[in-house]
Formats: C-alpha cells, sequence, structure tokens
C-alpha cells in the first residue's frame, strides 16, 4: 500500500501537466500513487496522461464528468486512494523533490493530522520565484485562516486520509475559497495541522486564473465565516483586515476598477489599522499602491503591479 496518494486534478492542462507530474515523480520519498482526475477537458490532455500512465505503473487516469476540482478531489480520495496520508497537487503547480519526504517525516509525530509548507509564487518557471509565503510557528486556526489561509492553495497541503473522510470532502457547489471552507471544518472538528518553515511548493500565478475573481472570493468567504459560526468563531477586526489587505493586493493586480483596490484598503483600516498595515512591507506598501493606482495612468500601473 503507498503511503501517500497524490491527487491531481486535471483541466485542460496539456502545457503545465508534464512539469507536474514529472515534479511528482522526481520526489525522493517514493512510496507514492499518482491518482490524474480529468475534469472534462476539450484539449490533449486525457491522451496525454494515459501515455504517461503506460510509462509509470504509479500513475493512474480516471475521467470525472466536468464538475470542478473539488469533486476531483473528493472523487480521487474516497473511490480511489489507497494510501493512508493524502497530498493534492493542481496541474500547473510544481513541488520540490524533497517536500514528501519532509511530510512523512512530520506525519511520524501521530498527534498531526494535517501539514503544508511555504509556496514560492512565479509566473513561467519557479526559478523566476520573488515572493514566498509566510509559515507560521502554531498549528492552523479558525480565525488566523479567516484572516489570509497561510496555506494558499491545496497543492500546498496533505493529510491522513482518516481525517479527509471523517470531514466529509469539499463542499462542491463553491467556487472560490472552498479550500478555506474545509480547512475550517477540519480545524473546527478538531483537527491539527501544522506548518512547516520549508520551501516545498512552487505556486503558479495567473492573472486571468479563478482567484481574479474578487466579487465572487468575498462570497466564498462569506461561506467560510458561516462555517466558522457554526464552531462559535466570529472573525477579529484582524482578520478582516488582513482578508481586505489580500482583496486589495489582488485589486492591484487584476482589477479594471482604479478605486477598487482603495475602497479594500479603507475597508481593512477601518476593522484594524495595525492589522491592515502591518507589517509595513504588506500593508504600507499595499495601502501606498493603493492610493498611486487612481492616478497613475493605466499602462504604468498594470506595468508596475501586475
Amino acid at each position: 500500500m503507498p503511503k501517500f496518494s497524490v491527487i491531481v486534478p486535471c483541466y485542460n492542462a496539456e502545457k503545465t501537466i508534464f512539469g507536474t507530474l514529472s515534479s511528482i515523480q522526481d520526489q525522493t520519498f517514493t512510496d507514492i500513487e499518482i491518482i490524474c482526475v480529468d475534469e472534462g477537458s476539450t484539449d490533449r490532455i486525457f491522451v496525454m496522461l494515459n501515455d504517461i500512465a503506460r510509462g509509470d505503473p504509479g500513475v493512474k487516469v480516471v475521467k470525472n464528468a466536468g464538475n470542478g476540482p473539488s469533486a476531483a478531489r473528493n472523487l480521487g480520495v474516497i473511490h480511489h486512494a489507497k494510501g493512508d496520508l493524502v497530498a493534492f497537487c493542481d496541474a500547473d503547480d510544481q513541488w520540490l523533490p524533497g517536500k514528501l519526504a519532509q511530510l512523512a517525516g512530520l506525519f511520524e509525530n501521530t498527534t498531526i493530522d494535517g501539514a503544508y509548507g511555504q509556496i514560492g509564487f512565479f509566473e513561467r518557471e519557479p526559478h523566476d520565484a520573488v515572493a514566498f509565503s509566510t509559515v507560521p510557528q502554531e498549528a492552523l486556526t479558525i480565525d488566523l485562516l479567516l484572516g489570509e489561509n497561510p496555506v494558499c492553495t491545496m497543492s500546498n497541503v496533505a493529510l491522513r486520509r482518516r481525517i479527509f473522510l471523517e470531514g466529509g470532502g469539499f463542499d462542491c457547489s463553491m467556487v472560490h475559497n472552498e479550500d478555506l471552507e474545509w480547512l475550517i471544518r477540519l480545524v473546527g472538528e478538531g483537527a491539527c495541522i501544522m506548518g512547516m518553515p520549508l520551501l516545498q511548493t512552487w505556486y503558479r500565478t495567473s492573472v486571468g486564473g479563478l482567484s481574479t475573481d474578487l466579487t465572487a472570493m468575498m462570497a466564498g468567504r462569506m461561506r467560510a465565516v458561516q462555517s466558522a459560526a457554526r464552531y462559535g468563531v466570529a472573525p477579529s477586526g484582524q482578520s478582516h483586515a488582513i482578508f481586505q489587505r489580500y482583496l486589495a493586493r489582488r485589486a492591484l493586480r487584476v482589477s479594471a476598477v482604479r478605486t477598487e483596490a482603495l475602497r479594500h484598503a479603507v475597508r481593512g483600516l477601518w476593522h484594524s489599522p495595525i492589522g491592515f498595515l502591518l507589517p509595513l512591507h504588506r500593508g504600507a506598501l499595499t495601502f501606498i499602491g493603493a492610493l498611486a493606482v487612481t492616478a497613475l495612468p493605466r499602462t504604468l500601473s498594470r506595468s508596475l503591479f501586475s
């Protein structure tokens, strides 16, 4: 039985899937299976995946009729995974070679139910990354998740399959922040999810990706807040401010409305000036950028903040 089952949702990712799967196949920890779930792609990826699987018996390809990544992850874990540990990787992200070995060592501690590491954000190739996520020292809490989710992406999380099954999987009715809502339920039910201060995951940023839909992100957060309320947790002023800062930073990159970033910045400052502004390299610079973008020529602002 493989120790890790790696679930890879795939949708029209023929340009990036080789890099993704190679980064998983090249792990120094080799007791794994890779389950690629095609979400109804219209490109050649299903053919490509089957070609890869013929050359690697550790790769399994299944179809999921276009029901989205949450349904694909649920299907992969519930019906196909054989490992006692489960990890996820989106079809355009990549892993560093030692990721699973590091996680396997951490999971030797039986009190830990889930884990994540540090992320490097890149656009074309991983070596282009100049921004990296912050990993808190403490276990995840609901209030921490309601601020700026340090896990960031499903490509950066692993957990015991038993915990996934007990938690009921992802809410497939959500398009944005479904990973946040899922983590809140896990933590609310008592799961211990720890961060590792080690670079493990390369995350491909995309201006045209799902995470650019700020309105839908707000709606998804409201669903997450409702889930948090079931565990008696309401977001603090600081977590509200941190989330608004995140939206302001996203708006600087993608919004066509020049005042969108400033609107989120003002909301964040109203909730908690300290929560929004600190650390200064994130908060204060975000506020300055939100002010500047209202006056700068569009071509210059796109160049500065893209």
